[in-house]
């Protein structure tokens, strides 16, 4: 059984920062292209990032660059989210999804709360 586990939100203050890690389970990261992405309350699901293959090339959305980076740890196999200088507009419960072909599999979300 394929699983993805998100953990690391919390409660920050603006200007804080977070990170957040995607472990998988029944699947090798490897295999396909990693996205990180997040529902503010109130707004549909958008895409935060990603990690692409087979050369692992990183995409961010225009309002996180510079700000958010994607790495990965191969032998852990988990995705991270490092958010520095956070803005209470980056609230919002934030999943990691792996795909690739017919296969698409998303993690449960972890909460980020950004106070003024």
């Amino acid at each position: 059984e394929v699983q993805l586990v998100e953990s690391g939100g919390g409660l920050v203050q603006a200007g804080g920062s977070l990170r957040l890690s995607c472990a998988a389970s029944g699947l090798t990261f490897d295999d396909y292209f990693i996205g990180w992405f997040r529902r503010a309350p109130g707004k549909g699901r958008e895409g935060v990032g990603c990690l692409s293959r087979p050369d692992g090339s990183k995409y961010y959305e225009d309002s996180v660059k510079g700000r958010f980076t994607i790495s990965r740890d191969y032998v852990k196999n988990i995705v991270y989210l490092q958010m520095n200088s956070l803005k209470p507009e980056d609230t919002a419960v934030y999943y990691c999804n792996a795909n690739y072909g017919w296969h698409n599999f998303w993690g449960q979300g972890t909460l980020v709360t950004v106070s003024e």
